[in-house]
């Protein structure tokens, strides 16, 4: 799961997380520049890996957790080429809020239907995808979700991809 250092939305990245892990599945926390990242609501979480040293082959699937603080990554070429390696190597890759802008960016959702927050609409679009505006969409491995209150959907349908 990549968060940014600061203003990640904190049920984005705890629900997913709690539900993939009573799932069984071991959650590896990366960000940039940081041992501990910082939610916007005022939760913590520990950074096990810089996203420096992430790479797409070492995990079954790259979830970016959105928030006001993953607008830092639209434009990242670390981030964006993490996103990039994880589909071309048929890895899930999944997305929530704004964060499917991080997607678009890297250009995957070309030809693919997403959902994000409302205010990456026109990103997503003018990137190619077809914007469905549902609560969560999945379009093969690519997996994108529109906010908080959908943070728990979110998490169960990338858990039973991951089956």
């Amino acid at each position: 799961m990549v968060v940014a250092p600061v203003d990640f939305r904190d049920e984005e990245c705890f629900e997913p997380k709690e539900i993939l892990e009573l799932g069984g599945v071991e959650v590896v926390i990366t960000s940039e520049g940081t041992k501990k990242a910082k939610g916007k609501l005022g939760g913590e979480i520990d950074v096990q890996i810089d996203i420096s040293k992430a790479k797409a082959s070492d995990y079954d699937a790259v979830i970016f957790v959105g928030g006001q603080g993953s607008a830092q990554y639209f434009n990242d070429r670390v981030a964006l080429k993490l996103a990039k390696e994880a589909n071309e190597k048929c890895k899930i890759v999944a997305a929530i809020c704004i964060a499917p802008s991080i997607l678009a960016n890297a250009g995957i959702l070309d030809g693919k239907k997403a959902t994000s927050y409302l205010s990456e609409e026109g990103n997503l679009r003018s990137k190619g995808a077809e914007y469905t505006g549902a609560n969560v969409e999945q379009d093969g491995k690519i997996i994108t979700a529109n906010g908080p209150a959908a943070a728990r959907e979110f998490g169960k349908v990338i858990l039973e991809s991951l089956k």
